[in-house]
């Protein structure tokens, strides 16, 4: 509403709300703080997790950063931008969500200040962004090699990961199978290495413990065999991957046929067997004894099939159908007409098991597979879904070091190094930039900062002590110990981290910041439908109304 001539011009919907400057600046940054604050405590290996109840009472228990700001129900739009960034650092990197949160929230916190000190937020974002490129260009340069061939290096890598979740006293046995499965599925193309963890298969089933989880080389589907009769075990099986039907197709023009005579039913169901028959016997000429359905199987088809010692399986996934491909080297083929045996995949075993109540089919001992699974088995349900998230971040973290091999010291070593740098670049930029420069190196002291103080241990002797290791000639790879007070080599330690996740950190903590910063107005339409629905015209009134 504007006034003109004493008279007040409506511009906006009525009870529509706006929030300017400072206020609206002030709401927006306060929101992003509290999303950082709410992950605070899970971060490290002495974090603690958290329990998430959703509307119909499903329980949640977890440390992990991406699917804690999932399952929350966050209703401020700056809040939702925050928990962007997290999804954005889980998609391109895997790992590190909490750490680009909590520094997102941190550099939000120290913008707070300056523009309290009336630094317009120009100054501060472009002084933001120069920090964040001397960062960027710091962390290249003292990034250290990874070597592939190097297995130890690897299991630390994939080990540091699960050291903050549920499943950290498994981490040894785990971190092996993640360093087998990512390894199995390495492509070069171009001359370039791709790792793409999607050609990794994860199944779990309740039962046994987290030490019977294991790696295997092919793939599971989870059907069981169509018939009886049909053999439970396959060795050195010839697979067809068939995507249609072994059935009877309806035709598209509806068609009436009268039989008058018990000869003619009987020769019509002759014919339609004869058909399916037809079927399986191109099935058996390609020389396949097991048979992969994306679709449906007649049950004269299952006959005929188990009468020809041919295992089969229905109505498989079509993700399922690919990795399957991928692992026995077949081709899906989607004319029954076409297939060859050129087509046909191979593997060492396929096997029908009992898994608990379900039935499952595994297809094992495949030679040279590009898609693997791995089968997780844990007592309770809710460990299960962590055992998951955990190999998921720890299958990404291998990942990104295959395709980007080098490596950073954990436990705040990076950050405390390239906080010491930007700090020393800022007396170089001079003028007000300088104190953006400052402020951005200071938000980097919030991840050994809160690696300490979720430790128990003494934060500010822990950040003195670990700010003189670095003013050493070798203290660029000093961390925080949370297992005992003081700091240590995190590479002697076995902490170690994917270059590209604290990459991924610094340009996603340093986008939202900007965004959130830039914002000096905030027009909200009233919630609550349209003409007839809540608070409209016929409608019940609107609760928020009704508070006014």
């Amino acid at each position: 509403m504007a006034q003109m001539s004493g008279k007040p011009v409506i511009i906006l919907k009525e009870d529509t709300k706006r929030n300017r400057g400072k206020e609206a600046r002030k709401s927006n940054m306060m929101a992003g703080q509290i999303i950082a604050e709410v992950l605070k405590s899970t971060l490290g290996p002495r974090g603690m997790d958290k329990m998430l109840i959703d509307g119909l009472g499903d329980i949640t228990i977890t440390s992990d950063g991406a699917k804690v700001l999932e399952e929350i129900d966050v209703q401020h739009p700056a809040a939702k931008m925050v928990i962007e960034v997290a999804k954005t650092q889980d998609k391109e990197v895997g790992d590190g969500t909490t750490t680009a949160v909590l520094f997102a929230g941190e550099l939000l916190k120290k913008a707070d200040t300056l523009l309290e000190q009336e630094i317009h937020p120009s100054i501060i974002i472009s002084g933001y962004q120069k920090a964040a490129d001397k960062a960027l260009e710091v962390l290249e340069k003292i990034a250290l090699n990874v070597d592939l061939e190097d297995r130890q290096t690897l299991l630390k890598l994939a080990g540091t990961s699960m050291r903050s979740k549920t499943v950290s006293s498994d981490r040894v046995h785990l971190a092996g199978i993640v360093v087998d499965a990512v390894k199995q599925i390495i492509q070069k193309r171009d001359g370039q290495i791709i790792a793409d963890v999607d050609n990794i298969q994860i199944v779990k089933k309740e039962g046994k413990s987290l030490e019977e989880t294991k790696l295997i080389s092919g793939i599971i589907v989870d059907k069981e065999v169509v018939h009886d009769g049909m053999p439970k075990k396959v060795k050195d099986a010839k697979i067809a991957l068939i995507n249609s039907a072994l059935e009877i197709e309806k035709t598209e023009i509806d068609a009436e046929i009268r039989i008058k005579t018990p000869d003619g039913i009987k020769a019509f169901l002759d014919q339609e067997s004869a058909m399916l028959k037809k079927m399986v016997d191109k099935v058996v000429e390609s020389g396949a004894n097991v048979l992969f359905c994306q679709k449906g199987i007649d049950d004269v088809a299952q006959h005929y099939l188990a009468k020809s010692g041919i295992m089969a399986a229905r109505r498989l996934k079509e993700s399922d159908m690919e990795k399957l491909a991928k692992a026995t080297g077949g081709k899906v083929v989607n004319n029954l007409a076409d297939l060859k045996v050129t087509d046909l995949g191979l593997c060492g075993l396929v096997e029908e098991r009992k898994i608990g109540t379900e039935k499952m089919v595994f297809v094992e001992e495949c030679k040279n597979p590009s898609s693997v699974a791995i089968f997780i088995r844990a007592g309770l349900e809710r460990m299960m879904d962590e055992a998951e998230r955990s190999l998921n971040d720890a299958l990404y973290v291998v990942s990104d070091v295959a395709e980007v091999p080098k490596m950073v010291p954990g436990g705040g070593a990076i950050e405390m190094e390239l906080s010491k740098e930007v700090k020393s670049y800022a007396r170089q930029v001079g003028g007000r930039e300088q104190l953006a420069i400052e402020a951005f190196a200071d938000a980097l002291e919030i991840i050994p900062r809160t690696l300490a103080e979720n430790a128990g241990l003494d934060i500010l002797d822990t950040m003195v002590a670990i700010k003189a290791a670095h003013e050493q000639e070798n203290g660029k790879v000093m961390g925080v110990n949370v297992f005992e007070s003081g700091v240590k080599d995190m590479l002697t330690e076995g902490v170690i981290e994917p270059m590209v996740v604290k990459k991924q950190a610094i340009k996603s903590g340093l986008e939202v910041t900007s965004m959130i910063m830039r914002i000096d107005d905030v027009v909200a339409a009233k919630s609550g439908g349209g003409p007839g629905g809540p608070g409209g015209p016929g409608g019940r009134p609107d609760m928020g109304d009704m508070d006014e």
